[in-house]
């Protein structure tokens, strides 16, 4: 997998935005958006999107992508870059026991990006929205200084009883999580690896095929709009729910502090895939604190009530990690040892260098 596409990229054509204009640059980018939901009314190419929204309730959510601080070019292609810079705001909607239905994409680039080079961002775009069956309706282009910067937004629909709040935990509750943990940010040290061998000795390409999932799930993560969809067939409404973005530990403590309550985990229960657990070794890294503390899995955290367990076991892809205790018995982790340690939440800090990703 060529991911270090920046290092070895060499532009046959290279096509000026300022050729194109603000509004060209749009048409031009958004052309292949096609509309698939009949809550779209109006898309793009008026002052604002119009959407039909009758008997349920409309979900917000807008996350930004920084340059430098949420993705490295050296090693990430632009067209996972676009597609990730959707999934990872469908994955919030998603979060809420919703079905993502339209987005916004707004950019903001240096003169560094041609318009080749934003059409392999809007491939990654539109192709997300394809398959999670999402309409791209509007959005904004400005000039920056350096970098870039993309903020999405993304728009979801659900019956208002069947929303799901962090707040709803309540003591007694099965904790549970979707999917393999850890493995994004394995994949994450691993370019950053690459990347440093490359600066030190220019030409020398990386051979990542033995390490495709933890590679793949830093780059190209998925949000698990299944699961959500699995849930809806099954009647099944968590009572709390949240994606993780920043570590388990960490979205666990969010849920605990909204409900007021306390957890215990299972350290043999949480899944964590051969490939990241013997790269973490290999890095001397504790599998266990990657899974914790890792970030980037947008894997779904949930708490489901006992009466629903017949539900959940059946669930693919589930894993019954813990259970909900009084808050007075804090946020614990049981050791595969049999040791209790209180459960810190360790996870990326958006505002602190020092654990900036990149």
């Amino acid at each position: 997998m060529a991911y270090l596409c920046e290092m070895e990229r060499h532009e046959i054509k290279r096509t000026d935005v300022n050729e194109l204009g603000e509004f060209g640059l749009i048409d031009h980018l958004t052309e292949d958006a096609t509309i698939k939901r009949n809550s779209t009314l109006k898309s793009i190419g008026d002052d604002a999107a119009v959407l039909i929204n009758q008997d349920e309730v409309t979900l917000v959510s807008t996350d930004l992508l920084v340059e430098g601080i949420h993705f490295d070019l050296m090693y990430t292609p632009l067209k996972h870059l676009g597609y990730k810079a959707i999934v990872v705001n469908l994955s919030d909607i998603c979060a809420m026991n919703a079905e993502p239905s339209q987005v916004t994409v707004s950019l903001a680039i240096s003169n560094r990006f041609s318009v080749e080079a934003l059409e392999e961002l809007y491939e990654g775009i539109h192709l997300a929205c394809r398959l999670y069956n999402v309409d791209l309706v509007g959005g904004d282009t400005t000039s920056v200084n350096k970098g870039m910067i993309i903020s999405v937004t993304a728009i979801g629909q659900a019956k208002r009883d069947n929303v799901v709040y962090r707040s709803g935990a309540k003591v007694g509750d099965i904790i549970c999580v979707t999917g393999d943990l850890g493995s994004a940010y394995l994949g994450l040290q691993i370019l950053e690896r690459e990347k440093q061998i490359y600066l030190s000795t220019p030409g020398v390409q990386p051979d990542l095929e033995e390490l495709d999932h933890i590679v793949g799930r830093q780059l190209k993560p998925e949000a698990r709009l299944d699961a959500i969809q699995y849930m809806a067939k099954e009647g099944l409404v968590p009572t709390s729910m949240i994606d993780i973005s920043d570590g388990l530990a960490s979205e666990l403590f969010h849920i605990c502090k909204q409900s007021n309550v306390g957890a215990y985990v299972e350290e043999s229960k949480i899944s964590i895939h051969p490939q990241a657990e013997e790269q973490a070794i290999a890095f001397g890294i504790n599998p266990i604190t990657c899974a914790l503390n890792g970030g980037e899995d947008y894997e779904l955290l949930f708490t489901v009530d006992p009466k629903d367990l017949e539900k959940v076991k059946y669930m693919p892809d589930v894993y019954l990690i813990g259970e909900i205790i009084p808050s007075k018995d804090g946020i614990t982790l049981h050791t595969t040892s049999g040791n209790v340690h209180p459960l810190k939440s360790q996870g990326w800090n958006h505002f602190d260098p020092d654990t900036n990703e990149n």
